[in-house]
C-alpha cells in the first residue's frame, strides 16, 4: 500500500488558505475515489473536496475549524491506486503498484504525520512509550505558550478532536478546571501571581480594551468561516493597497426614461428584468478598454496588464455575505450578453451553485450599493485587482443645467476606488470621467 498525501487545495486565484469545516472521513475509514473527504470554506465559497484516491484514511492532521495554507498536507491515505488530482499529491515519486500476498503487510518505518511545512508550528510531545506521538495545532501551541502550559502538561489533556487531537475547546476547558486555579500567562506565572484570584472580566490582549462593560446586555455570535475569511481579506487589502477614492455625480435621466419605456419588452424577450446595473457594467467595460492600466495588477515591482476584461460583480447572498462572480471576457459581449451573463451568475450565487472558476480571475469589480438605498460608498479593493467601482442610489434632485436653468434630474454618485501604488489621481479621475460620459451620452436604443 502506498501512502498518499492530501494537501490543502488551491481554491481560486488570490486564495492562500482554507478553513476545514467538516471531515467526512476519520482515521481508519475506507474511502472511494471521488467520495467526499472533507468540506473547506474560504471567503468566496464553501466546497466539498472529493478523495483523489481509493484506500484507507491513515491520518487526519488538522481538526475541524483550523485554517490551513494552500499546499500544506492535511491528511494521509493508504491506497493502491493513483489518479491525477489537484487537491492531493503523491508522497512517492512513482505510481504505486498493487501488492498481493504477505509482502503487502510488511511493517514500514513509522513516518511523522506532521506536514513538513508546518512542523515548526505543530510540535510533538515526548514519546514516553516509544510508540505514541501527539501533535498540536498552531492555535493550541500558541494558547499553551500564552497561558504557561508546558508540553508535558499538554499530554495530560484528553482531546475530543479527530484521532484524540486536542482542540481549542479542549484546551480552554482544561484551563478552566486546571487544579481549581485560573489560567496564567507565561510572562506572569510566578508563585504570587499563581495564587491571585482571576479577574471577573477577560484580560485585554495586546493593550486592546474590552468591548463590553460590566452589566451590559449583549449577545455573542461566533463568526462563520466565510465571514472570518472575508474579514481577514479585507484587512489584508487595506494593508497592501493604499486606497484612494474619486467620486462624481452622474446624470442618468436619459437612461431612466429609456428603461421605463423598454423594460417590459426586454423582460418579455429575455425572461428577466433590465436593470441599471447592466448599463453601468457596459459603461465600465468601455472605460477599461480606454484605460487598460486600470485593468491591471501588481506583482512585486512589475505591472501585469490584463488583456482580457473579466468583470466581477458583487452579489449579496443571504447567509453568505457578499460573493463576486466574474463575467469572463466581458469586452467581447454586447449589453444583452452582459445582462444575460450577470443574471445567470446572480441566480447561481443565490442558489449557492457557483463554481470556483466563476468566482476567480476577475480583473476589475463593480458593486451596486444603491440597491440598499445607499447614497455613496468607498469600497475595499478585491486583491489582486487595483480598482473597484461603486454605484449609489439613483435619486431625483434639482440640478443647474448648462443653460443655467434648474431642472429635476435622476442623479447617481459613482465612486472609483483605486490602488495608489499604480493608479494615481489623474488616471483614477480620467477613468471615472470616462464612465460618467459613457453613461450620460449613451444611446441605449442602439444597444438593443
Amino acid at each position: 500500500m502506498a501512502k498518499r498525501d492530501i494537501v490543502m487545495p488551491q481554491m481560486g486565484e488570490s486564495i492562500t488558505n482554507g478553513t476545514i469545516t467538516k471531515w467526512h472521513k476519520q482515521p481508519g475509514d475506507e474511502v472511494e475515489i471521488d467520495e467526499i473527504l472533507l468540506e473547506i470554506s474560504t471567503d468566496k465559497v464553501e466546497s466539498e473536496i472529493p478523495s483523489p484516491f481509493k484506500g484507507r484514511v491513515e491520518e487526519v492532521l488538522f481538526p475541524e475549524g483550523d485554517t490551513i495554507d494552500v499546499g500544506i498536507k492535511i491528511a494521509v491515505i493508504e491506497d493502491d491506486l493513483s489518479v491525477p488530482f489537484s487537491g492531493g499529491s503523491s508522497s512517492d515519486s512513482a505510481p504505486a503498484e498493487k501488492k498481493e500476498g504477505p509482502a503487502a503487510s510488511a511493517p514500514k518505518k513509522e513516518e511523522a504525520p506532521a506536514p513538513a511545512a508546518a512542523q515548526e508550528s505543530a510540535p510533538e510531545t515526548s514519546q514516553s512509550s516509544g510508540s505514541t506521538r501527539r501533535f498540536y495545532t498552531p492555535l493550541v501551541k500558541n494558547l499553551a505558550k500564552k497561558h504557561g502550559v508546558e508540553l508535558s502538561e499538554l499530554e495530560s489533556i484528553q482531546g475530543s478532536g479527530a484521532g484524540g487531537r486536542v482542540n481549542k475547546e479542549d484546551f480552554m476547558n482544561y484551563l478552566e478546571n486546571r487544579s481549581g486555579a485560573p489560567a496564567q500567562s507565561a510572562s506572569s506565572s510566578t508563585s504570587s501571581a499563581a495564587s491571585s484570584p482571576a479577574p471577573a472580566a477577560s484580560v485585554p490582549t495586546g493593550g486592546v480594551a474590552s468591548v463590553t462593560a460590566t452589566g451590559e446586555r449583549i449577545e455573542t455570535i461566533p463568526m462563520d468561516n466565510m465571514r472570518k475569511a472575508i474579514a481577514r481579506n479585507m484587512v489584508e487589502s487595506k494593508k497592501v493597497s493604499p486606497h484612494v477614492n474619486s467620486i462624481d455625480e452622474i446624470d442618468l435621466t436619459n437612461l431612466v426614461r429609456f428603461r421605463e419605456g423598454f423594460k417590459h419588452e426586454f423582460k418579455k424577450q429575455e425572461g428577466f428584468s433590465l436593470t441599471y446595473t447592466h448599463f453601468i457594467l457596459y459603461a465600465l467595460v468601455q472605460a477599461l478598454k480606454e484605460y487598460p492600466m486600470v485593468n491591471a495588477s501588481i506583482d512585486g515591482d512589475n505591472i501585469i496588464v490584463k488583456k482580457d476584461i473579466n468583470l466581477g460583480c458583487a452579489v449579496a447572498v443571504p447567509g453568505m455575505g457578499l460573493v463576486v462572480p466574474v463575467i469572463r471576457n466581458a469586452d467581447s459581449l454586447n449589453i444583452t450578453g452582459i445582462a444575460r451573463k450577470i443574471n445567470e451568475l446572480a441566480t447561481k450565487a443565490r442558489n449557492k451553485k457557483l463554481s470556483m472558476e466563476e468566482l476567480s480571475g476577475g480583473t476589475f469589480t463593480f458593486t451596486n450599493v444603491g440597491s440598499f438605498g445607499t447614497l455613496m460608498a468607498t469600497p475595499v479593493i478585491l486583491q489582486p485587482q487595483v480598482g473597484i467601482f461603486a454605484a449609489g442610489v439613483i435619486k431625483k434632485r434639482p440640478v443647474i443645467t448648462a443653460d443655467d436653468a434648474i431642472a429635476v434630474r435622476h442623479m447617481m454618485y459613482g465612486t472609483h476606488t483605486y490602488d495608489h501604488r499604480l493608479v494615481d489621481g489623474e488616471l483614477g479621475g480620467r477613468f471615472l470621467e470616462a464612465v460618467k460620459q459613457n453613461l450620460q451620452n449613451m444611446d441605449p436604443k442602439s444597444l438593443f
